[in-house]
């Protein structure tokens, strides 16, 4: 899941010291506000003019904009001007992932579900 031939043996803790934690942590963070998952959101079915993006997501275009330049500062989407207009789309797939990520994890919340292994920890400490 990592980058480089050392990525696959090292440690989530091992990769988050190389990379730093802070710049782990303002990814994150950028995820921690319901504007920005909501025009992340909006930008996984596919690139969007900001104009577009800001009915779609039902916010002011001034406020929309500030999201978007938060966003793309932190290398979570892209902008590219087309004409009179900038057309966002999310950075990677990377980008994707960690929001179905959160996703997936709190509908398993809601619903009470743990994965298997987590389950078969849970038995263990349990004994």
């Amino acid at each position: 899941m990592g980058h480089g031939p050392d990525a696959q043996t090292a440690t989530a803790r091992e990769r988050l010291e190389t990379v730093g934690a802070a710049d782990v942590a303002a990814t994150l963070q950028a995820l921690a506000t319901p504007s920005r998952l909501r025009i992340l959101a909006r930008l996984q079915e596919g690139p969007c003019a900001a104009t577009e993006l800001a009915d779609a997501v039902g916010m002011e275009q001034s406020a929309c904009s500030h999201q978007l330049r938060l966003l793309r500062n932190l290398g979570l989407v892209t902008g590219e001007r087309r004409g009179r207009s900038v057309i966002y789309a999310l950075y990677d797939n990377h980008v994707a992932e960690l929001l179905e990520q959160a996703l997936y994890h709190v509908e398993h919340l809601r619903l009470g579900l743990r994965d298997a292994s987590a389950t078969a920890i849970a038995a263990a400490e349990a004994h």
